[in-house]
This record gives C-alpha cells, structure tokens and sequence, in this order.
C-alpha cells in the first residue's frame, strides 16, 4: 500500500496513466478529509441506493392506502411517518419518490451541463460577434428567476414530469455558460493551445479536446451546488400542481397535499419537507468538498 501510494503521489509520473490516478488520488485524499463533503457523499449514495432498492424497502404501495381504517394515522410502528388524508404510508411515499428526484436531478444535469459547458467554451474561444451574441442570449436567460422562467415553460409545454425537466434544464445552463466562458479567457492564450493551434488543428478540435477538458471540473462543481436548487425548483412545480401529477408520489406534490393539515396532521408536510432539506444540504456539502478537490490551486 505504501509502494502505490509513492506511486500515485510521484511529482514525476512516467505515464499519462500514472498521472491521471494520482490526480484523481490526490484529489480523493483532500475530498475524504472533509467531514462535511464525507457526509454529504454518504447521503447522496443512500438516496440512489433508496431509489434503486424502493420496490424491496417500500414497506407499502406508495399509491394505494386504505382511506376508511389508515387515513391521517400519526407516526408508529405500523407506519413511522404516519399516513395521508388517502390512507397511503408516507415512508413508502418518499421512498418511492426518492426514484424522482433522482430522475430530476440527474437528467436536468446531463441536458444542461453540456449546453452551458459548450456555449461557454465555444463563447470565450471565438471572441468577437460570436461571443457578444452567446452571452447577450445568456443574459436574458439570467434575467428571470429560474423558478419563474421554469413555470413560463412548463405553462408552455404543459404539466408533467417530463416537460417539468426540460422547462428546467432550459433554465439551468446559463451559469454553466459563464462559468465556462471565464475559464476559456483565461487559458484560450495559453502556450499549449497556442501549440496545438501552430501544429494545425481546427477551433472545434481546440475547444471540444483542449479546452472543454480543462473547464470540466469547475463545471461539475457548479452542477453538485445546484443540485439543491434543481431539486427545490422540481418541488416548487410540484407543489404548484405542474410536475409529476397525482398519484406520483412526488415530494413537492406531496408538501401541497399536506398543507391543509399542517397544523393538526403536521407529519404529512414534515416528512416529505424534511426530505428536501436533507437531500439539498447533502448536495451543497458535496459540491463544497468537490470545489475543494478539484480546485488546481489548492495545496494538496
């Protein structure tokens, strides 16, 4: 184990093999010594391991309760976060709702990330007219609060989780965008791209295999921080009544069920509120550990 430690850590790696491992070494060792990020992982890799297993842990159908013996039954054995106004276990509920936010999160970051990513690169390499006109499209994206410019496009293509997606990746890349943007001004007049230019390689080849590379990491940073707000915006068009319809058991739609009873039948709101919270700070902490790990000019 100390042999490949020496290995990994060597400030003369003899191949590219050797030297992308003891990056990603390097970096893992700074990313498991704060707690924080340590327990936000744990958190992230409980809910996918919920959300993959919720058929089997799902102690109840997230769908179907018994409304005449089961409705609003508080917190027990049977039923450790008690029942709804439709007799339905809200522990499974969640479980099962779990498998949603998943699908969220992680199809809004595959739409949007490579959008914000490619426009930022492609924006700070060009310069010019091309770069004007990227960002003054960025811009107005960034004008509108995303939940509202959100609720415009869901308004537009119509209430379901699908449409909740794509409303939502619409208004998530511009960040992405500028993120990348200032990455590319910073290294577009470097010597090694002024290298590979000199040897004959075209703009695309420069920016999608010289210079999208180098702006990944700060991006995937950007993308684990907005996960909270990814998640509390997919709740937001649930409460409002435009993502997952009933009786998908959605965490947003879940809160908008239960306010009604909030003040005498509190578990109904709390459980799935609860959730939110954990799931958003478990995000947030890990995008603070990843932005700390990957940031090249932290001490190692």
């Amino acid at each position: 184990m100390n042999a490949l430690h020496v290995w990994l850590m060597s400030d003369r790696p003899r191949s590219r093999r050797q030297a992308a491992l003891g990056r990603a070494y390097g970096g893992w060792r700074s990313f498991a010594h704060n707690r924080l990020a340590t327990a936000g992982l744990v958190i992230v890799l409980l809910l996918v391991l919920v959300a993959a297993f919720a058929n089997q842990l799902a102690p109840y159908s997230p769908t179907v309760g018994d409304l005449r013996a089961d409705r609003l039954l508080p917190p027990s054995t049977a039923h450790w976060l008690g029942t709804d106004d439709q007799g339905r276990d809200i522990l499974s509920r969640l479980i099962h709702g779990s498998r949603i936010t998943l699908y969220v999160v992680t199809l809004v970051a595959v739409l949007a990330a490579p959008i914000g990513l490619l426009v930022g690169t492609v924006s700070g390499y060009a310069g010019g007219w091309v770069d004007a006109a990227l960002m003054r499209v960025t811009d107005i994206f960034l004008a509108f609060p995303r939940l509202i410019l959100a609720l415009a496009f869901v308004a537009a293509l119509g209430p379901g989780i699908e449409n909740a997606v794509i409303a939502i990746a619409i208004t998530s890349w511009p960040p992405y965008a500028r993120i990348a943007r200032a990455e590319t001004l910073t290294i577009r007049h470097a010597d090694y791209i002024s290298a590979v230019r000199l040897i004959g390689a075209s703009p695309w080849r420069i920016v999608l295999r010289h210079v999208m590379p180098l702006c990944l990491s700060s991006v995937i940073v950007r993308v684990t921080l907005d996960m909270a707000g990814i998640i509390l915006t997919a709740a937001g068009l649930g409460f409002l009544g435009l993502g997952a319809q009933p009786p998908t058991p959605e965490w947003g739609a879940m809160i908008a069920n239960g306010r009604q009873f909030v003040l005498d039948q509190w578990w109904v709101a709390a459980a799935p509120g609860g959730a939110i919270f954990i799931v958003s700070l478990a995000f947030n902490l890990l995008g603070d550990g990843l932005r700390d790990a990957l940031d090249p000019k932290a001490v190692k």
